[in-house]
């Protein structure tokens, strides 16, 4: 596809948004996160994706592809990327993937980052006829995946950060703390407990979750895990089979490609 390399492919959510540049072999050559800002705009969008392709040494885009879950950022980078780049991004929505799927009460309404999870999980459905993916964000969403680019439904559960944000907020005198897991269960200062019921209880729940959706299905789903606390339940979580920290991405690009 002429003049369609190098891609930007742009995941934005309700805390971060990922950026990635990909070559023309789909490979991700480039990625960048940041936070995201909805009161920044298009000129703003525009002065820092520049300011980041400048620093990272790396080539400026001739295509971009988008998903968003927080209007009005989507708008605001789409904007930029036609004033500033000359180019007309791709939009993530059901209604733009005639080949996927969405088997939900009312499929427009579907997050666009769940269906880039849809495709960034093919790779992993070789020998399995469902998926799983564990988006670790504000939300923790857990989409469950057929083969043949079907979406069959999922869980939404609070994030960890956001459950631990909500955990402080009322309760004065505990202190903030890292999540990160202690070294056991039982604590022995308020910090170790903290982190105990945060960690562990949260990879709990990840888990029992995945139990009782494995437990719904016809078959035997596949679990990959991705988003940023997605590290840090690595080797907790018993329930999880992979980790990919790229998923969405890499399927943002997938996606675009399948067009």
């Amino acid at each position: 596809m002429p003049a369609a390399f190098p891609l930007l492919a742009v995941d934005i959510g309700n805390t971060s948004t990922v950026l990635g540049l990909a070559d023309d072999s789909l490979n991700l050559t480039h990625t960048w996160r940041i936070r995201t800002n909805r009161d920044v705009l298009p000129d703003d969008l525009a002065l820092q994706l520049h300011g980041l392709f400048t620093l990272a040494g790396a080539p400026v885009p001739r295509a971009a592809v988008l998903s968003s879950v927080a209007p009005p950022v989507g708008e605001n980078y789409a904007l930029a990327l036609k004033r500033h780049f000359m180019i007309d991004a791709f939009s993530v929505a059901a209604e733009n993937l005639p080949d996927v799927r969405v088997e939900l009460d009312t499929p427009g309404v579907v997050g666009a980052d769940r269906l880039c999870n849809l495709f960034g999980a093919e790779k992993y459905m070789t020998h399995h006829e469902y998926a799983v993916v564990v988006d670790f964000g504000t939300s923790t969403n857990f989409d469950v995946i057929g083969r043949g680019r079907r979406f069959l439904g999922g869980v939404l559960a609070t994030g960890a950060q956001v459950s631990a944000d909500a955990l402080f907020s009322r309760a004065a005198k505990l202190p903030r703390i890292t999540l990160a897991a202690p070294e056991t269960a039982i604590g022995k200062n308020t910090v170790h407990a903290l982190q105990s019921g945060l960690v562990f209880g949260y990879a709990e729940m990840v888990d029992g979750l995945l139990r009782r959706i494995q437990s719904e299905l016809p078959g035997e789903a596949v679990t990959i895990a991705t988003g940023g606390f997605s590290r840090t339940v690595q080797g907790i979580c018993q329930e999880i089979d992979y980790y990919d920290e790229t998923l969405t991405l890499r399927g943002l690009v997938e996606l675009w490609a399948s067009r």
